[in-house]
């Protein structure tokens, strides 16, 4: 079958060239870090090539010794990063140096704002690998072979970057890939040995892989100029700070520095090394559950994979860093690594380190990381449950005794400051901060001092149905059940006894709406309210399996009343059923939208809102 030597010439994709017009114009102030995004990607490419040969040790035709090298020409203006590793084929080089194949990009480029200051942390957190090349060079060509593939399936790329690049079919004896920058004017300046060899030390020191460059002066040949060891492997006492910071954009293909790292060596029955870093900022595809990256797993230094549910649980996926062991197989499969019982104490060793890690944090640097990564933590209440009681002392909550929306509040330090004699830990949940500030549930909570924990985010839902009690203190919604108070039962019995008519006409009002129709002690202020039976399904949680498209069938619920309110008291005395049956229905509507519920027949409302403004204005019919 003959190959399509041809040379095509092909559009990036959109979102290539938005990324490289941003790239170019809002990192250039930043300009050294284009050899360590190329270098890291040689890495990169050398740790695969180390994988496929477990299987296939033919991938490296006689030549298992990885490197990486830097050349320069200054009369040509040139810099050339090429690498021995598993090289691309012309259909990887298309896909992989022309499109950006991730989910989230869309949402990645609706949050740039034009500030190029800003918009450079966020190029950061998107991540820009190859691209990086042209902030410095106005031509970059690329080079490459597939190992294991022939001499004449060479691939050449080439770029201005500009919306357009080429590519063609090419003999190419060395397996691996070459990149060669053609530099601006501005940037000529680079093309030599010193300024290339502070850039390689100051970035890319960590970097196991040997990175090789043309020696000095009148020697001929090449030599290595950095440590070329695996920075895991080193005494943390002979790693420097800036090193570890290195080694996590490295690792986490991220520009800023981490929020706080932990590196330990195990030894015993099980032998290995972890790396472990917390981002200061979550990834732009931190919601999207197919992404695989985040711990890499390494067998005797020999990069296996990193499928981060493997390695780390789901509620972790934020987690960067390295697992490098000696007790597993270099030929390890991914199926085996499913049900490796080593693997499985690895696994939750890790997780006992990272949530240590966290609980380490600073009061200012966990307000930082609860921001960043809260909502996916209290994803680890209900995946968790061998260290539930741990995460659960990590969560945060606003609460009735802050101002603020932001979620201050720690179980811990609800419960240190109860009440006397109080016996639960008292939560709303609701679609929003305000509608669970606001809500008429909280008005007995207020008036008896009793703090209230504002759950207001739509993970919250399902924390509390596995999170059922705290120090032995059980979480009760107050929105579900009978609420018990210091209350005279005997005077809330009279109360209900003498209101029992007027119930009564109420729930005849509004039919198969509500399940009963009650006398309140949560309210003080409001008429009414709506409250599930205790085993019922909350309406919020209702809501949100409706909008993820389950078929909930619409629980009737319990509407209580205030009978000290005088718009109650003033249904009392309605002769008229038709009229009393409309603000029956008026009560129920409001309950609803008090609790951020939506009305199956707004129109009806406002017509019926109308008819008694107009009335109460005496200018109704």
């Amino acid at each position: 079958m003959a190959l399509d030597t041809a040379k095509e010439q092909l559009g990036f994709q959109s979102e290539v060239r938005q990324l490289l017009d941003l790239v170019i114009n809002s990192l250039y102030s930043n300009r050294e870090i284009f050899l360590r995004e190329l270098v890291s990607n040689a890495a990169d490419a050398a740790d695969k090539l180390r994988f496929a040969a477990l299987a296939d040790d033919k991938l490296y035709e006689n030549d298992a010794e990885l490197a990486i090298e830097v050349d320069f020409s200054e009369a040509l203006g040139t810099i050339t990063v090429r690498d021995n590793g598993i090289g691309m084929t012309r259909d990887e080089a298309v896909e992989n140096l022309g499109t950006i194949a991730k989910s989230g990009t869309r949402e990645f480029f609706g949050k740039l704002s034009g500030d190029q200051r800003q918009d450079s942390q966020l190029i950061g957190q998107f991540g820009v690998g190859f691209y990086a090349a042209f902030i410095v060079a106005d031509k970059v060509t690329v080079t490459s072979r597939k190992a294991g593939s022939a001499p004449e399936q060479g691939v050449r790329w080439e770029s201005e970057g500009k919306g357009e690049f080429t590519v063609e079919t090419v003999l190419r004896k060395p397996r691996g890939t070459e990149i060669v920058l053609h530099l601006k004017e501005d940037a000529k300046d680079l093309a030599n040995a010193w300024q290339l060899r502070e850039i390689v030390k100051r970035y890319s020191d960590h970097i196991s892989v040997p990175i090789k460059m043309p020696k000095s002066g009148e020697e001929k040949g090449w030599e290595t100029v950095n440590q070329a060891t695996a920075l895991w492997r080193r005494s943390k006492s002979e790693i420097t700070d800036e090193e570890y910071k290195e080694f996590y954009k490295h690792v986490g293909h991220d520009f800023s520095d981490p929020l706080a790292w932990l590196h330990s060596k195990v030894e015993g029955k099980h032998e290995y090394t972890t790396l472990f870093y917390l981002p200061a900022r979550a990834p732009f595809d931190l919601w999207d559950r197919e992404v695989k990256h985040g711990v890499k797993l390494y067998v005797q230094r020999v990069f296996i994979m990193d499928d981060a549910e493997k390695l780390m649980p789901r509620y972790l996926r934020f987690v960067r860093g390295v697992i490098d062991t000696n007790d597993l197989p270099l030929n390890v499969s991914r199926e085996i690594l499913q049900h490796n019982k080593t693997l499985e104490t690895i696994r939750g060793a890790s997780v006992k380190k990272v949530l240590g890690m966290i609980e380490g944090l600073s009061a200012e640097d966990y307000a930082k990381f609860w921001e960043a990564f809260g909502r996916v933590i209290k994803e680890g209440v209900i995946e968790d449950f061998a260290n539930r009681e741990r995460i659960a002392k990590l969560l945060r909550f606003a609460s009735t005794h802050a101002d603020t929306s932001a979620p201050e509040v720690s179980l811990e330090a609800y419960v240190g400051r109860m009440q006397e004699g109080q016996d639960a830990i008292w939560y709303i949940v609701a679609d929003g901060f305000s509608t669970a500030r606001n809500s008429p549930h909280l008005e007995y909570f207020r008036k008896q001092g009793i703090e209230v924990l504002l759950m207001h985010e739509p993970i919250d839902e399902w924390v509390v149905t596995h999170l059922h009690e705290f120090e032995g203190k059980p979480l009760k919604s107050v929105l579900q059940g009978d609420l018990k108070t210091d209350a005279d039962d005997a005077s809330d019995k009279d109360k209900s006894e003498a209101a029992s008519p007027l119930l009564k006409r109420i729930k005849t009002a509004l039919e198969s709406r509500v399940e009963d129709v009650k006398v309140s002690q949560r309210l003080t202020e409001s008429p009414a309210c709506l409250v599930s039976g205790q085993e019922q399904m909350s309406a919020n949680l209702e809501r949100l399996l409706k909008a993820a498209g389950q078929d909930v069938p619409a629980a009737k619920r319990i509407l209580e009343l205030n009978v000290d309110h005088p718009m109650v008291k003033f249904m009392d005395t309605m002769q008229d059923e038709q009229r009393f049956a409309h603000w029956a229905t008026l009560l129920f509507e409001q309950s609803i939208l008090a609790e951020g519920g939506k009305l199956e027949d707004p129109a009806g409302f406002v017509k019926r809102m109308n008819e008694v403004v107009l009335e109460l204005a005496g200018t109704g019919d």
